[in-house]
């Protein structure tokens, strides 16, 4: 099989349970955004800001370590068998402290009313670091199907578990039906946590979906293996933990940097409208599902760079598609979100070629991982770390929200010029670049055209920027066209 069309087969599955799984949940936010207040919905993106770090952390790179030493090591099943101890191993230990000192951390956080909700976050934490390594031996034997299903179980448990705790509880106790049974297993003061529930659930029943892949094993403890697969994932763990500073933690130096009256209401905002650019953060994340695995497959092929340089350009192709999208669409787009949230779309154009920059980063980080120095990848990702916690700092308390968006801008660019050079230093690729940026630049063009129209009624206005996305295909068809056909 063409490698290209493999890869797009495994992306499109992938995406089931990434794009397809997270566009559902996504669905979500509008009933967040009018349910809740600015403030309430800012305390659920400050606590996933947190999660996010914690899962970097709890998994320590082990599963790129995992992908890496399941090629080259003999044995598979020690390989599988050493990963899957070690985080059952720091999973259940974090649990644990995690109970025992719920109310402390939630003094540091400052939200002592809410120590239930470190407990709930936490236990979600274990779970979820702990399901990686059985999730990266499905993809590793392109189990795709059922790596999907199991995705896509655990996200309609989370979104049905939402919806009878946010809509039909309150729903049934204002018509005074089931008042016993409501009283057991429903409290209305609960409110924002009840998202935190319904992850837990969903998390919970994932790991019982997983059991063939976690007891199905002959374990064995390879200690040596172990201190291996350490030293290469280490590395990965600083890429981690500054990948998550420059992908998150903005919403926690809006916590902290902004006055107090307002800080909650901002993340809320700013959180809200990022979800609107989450169109293109999925694809980038259903790509990267197949890419990694794909890529270390591809490893020892005679035309492995030429398949890598044909990949970064139809992924610069996609993202480019989708950016025009959303940005010409932008009337419907906005719709996701409440009107009370609107005052943050601004942030959206710029969110989005953020990510453009991220996605083109992974693409990119490929040479360092094949040749097995990590080290620059942690240099790399941690000066973009850096850059986040400076521009933050000093952008923040001067524009806001704004601040952070232009701090992510400019972080994941330095990023992707930096791997760049050093990727063809010590693996070159010839990447096709007249292309990457006739793509790139097209779509920024079109977007730029659109918005220098101004056109005031809305009907006319999409009629128009639906001319302008039909002319970017055009142009891709006519020099795509022999590809097209070859891929078909």
């Amino acid at each position: 099989m063409n490698p290209l069309k493999q890869l797009a087969g495994q992306t499109a599955v992938y995406g089931l349970s990434s794009i397809l799984g997270r566009l559902l949940s996504y669905l979500l936010v509008p009933l967040y955004t009018r349910v809740f207040v600015p403030a309430e919905y800012g305390i659920n993106n400050e606590m996933y800001a947190y999660v996010s770090l914690l899962i970097v952390i709890l998994t320590y790179g082990f599963e790129t370590g995992f992908f890496r030493f399941n090629q080259t090591h003999d044995n598979k099943d020690v390989v599988y068998s050493t990963t899957l101890i070690s985080l059952l191993v720091t999973s259940s230990l974090f649990a644990a402290l995690i109970i025992c000192f719920a109310q402390p951390v939630a003094n540091i956080i400052q939200h002592p009313a809410n120590s239930e909700y470190i407990v709930w976050l936490g236990l979600i934490i274990s779970l979820d670091a702990f399901s990686s390594i059985p999730f990266a031996r499905l993809r590793v034997q392109n189990k795709a199907r059922r790596f999907a299903t199991i995705k896509l179980i655990g996200i309609f448990t989370y979104i049905a578990f939402n919806l009878f705790f946010i809509l039909l509880c309150p729903y049934l106790l204002k018509h005074s039906i089931g008042v016993g049974f409501l009283d057991v297993i429903y409290n209305k003061n609960i409110g924002i946590g009840y998202i935190f529930i319904s992850n837990l659930i969903s998390s919970l029943i994932t790991i019982l979906l997983l059991l063939p892949e976690i007891v199905g094993v002959k374990y064995k403890f390879d200690y040596k293996l172990w201190k291996t697969i350490f030293r290469y994932s280490f590395p990965l763990l600083i890429v981690g933990l500054a990948g998550i500073i420059n992908e998150t933690m903005d919403r926690l130096f809006l916590t902290y940097l902004l006055p107090k009256g307002i800080a909650m209401s901002e993340v809320g905002i700013y959180g809200a409208c990022y979800k609107i650019s989450i169109f293109l953060t999925l694809f980038v994340q259903a790509f990267r599902f197949a890419a990694e695995p794909f890529f270390f497959a591809q490893a020892n092929e005679q035309n492995a760079k030429k398949i890598y340089s044909d990949t970064m350009t139809y992924f610069t192709l996609v993202c480019s598609f989708i950016f025009l999208g959303v940005m010409l669409y932008i009337d419907i787009a906005k719709y996701f979100i409440g009107s009370k949230y609107y005052e943050g779309l601004p942030v959206v154009p710029i969110l989005l070629i953020a990510n453009i920059c991220l996605g083109i980063y992974y693409n990119l980080s490929i040479w360092y991982k094949l040749t097995g120095q990590t080290k620059f990848g942690a240099f790399i990702s941690v000066a973009g770390a850096v850059v986040t916690i400076i521009l933050n700092v000093w952008l923040i308390p001067i524009i806001g929200y704004m601040g952070s968006a232009w701090t992510t801008l400019i972080c994941y660019a330095f990023m992707m010029v930096a791997s760049y050079f050093f990727g063809q230093k010590y693996y070159h690729i010839n990447y096709n670049l007249p292309k990457i940026f006739l793509y790139f630049g097209l779509a920024i063009l079109l977007y730029v055209i659109s918005v220098y129209l101004n056109i005031e009624g809305k009907t006319f206005r999409i009629a128009i920027h639906s001319l302008l996305m039909l002319s970017f295909l055009i142009i891709v068809f006519l020099i795509e066209r022999k590809n097209i056909r070859s891929l078909i």
